[in-house]
C-alpha cells in the first residue's frame, strides 16, 4: 500500500474513532467510572436488567432516557452486557482521550 492510501486509511480510522466518541451520551470520566462500578470484583451476579447501571445514572443525575437506548444500542441490555459488549467497544476509545 503506497504512502497515500496509507494517509487515507488512517484519516478514515480517526474520522471513525471520533464518530463513536462524539455518539457517547455522557462524559468519558462517567462512562469509565460505569464500568468501573459495573466490573468491580464484589458485584452481585447479574440479574440480567440494566438496575445497577440505572441506579448510578440516577445518582449521577444524567439522562437515562437518552443513556440507556445507546447503551442498548450498543449490545448493553443488562448490567453485565454492558461490561461484555459497551465496554468491550468504547473502554480503549475512551482511555486513549
Amino acid at each position: 500500500m503506497d504512502s497515500d492510501k496509507k494517509a487515507k486509511l488512517k484519516a478514515w480510522h480517526e474520522q471513525e474513532k471520533k464518530k463513536l466518541l462524539d455518539s457517547i451520551p455522557m462524559s468519558h470520566a462517567d462512562l469509565r467510572d460505569l464500568f468501573a462500578l459495573l466490573d468491580r470484583e464484589d458485584a452481585s451476579p447479574c440479574d440480567h436488567t440494566l438496575r445497577e447501571t440505572i441506579e448510578f445514572l440516577e445518582k449521577r443525575k444524567l439522562d437515562v432516557d437518552k443513556i440507556v437506548p445507546w447503551l442498548q444500542e450498543h449490545g448493553g441490555y443488562c448490567d453485565c452486557e454492558v461490561i461484555y459488549n459497551v465496554e468491550s467497544e468504547f473502554g480503549e476509545l475512551i482511555d486513549d482521550n
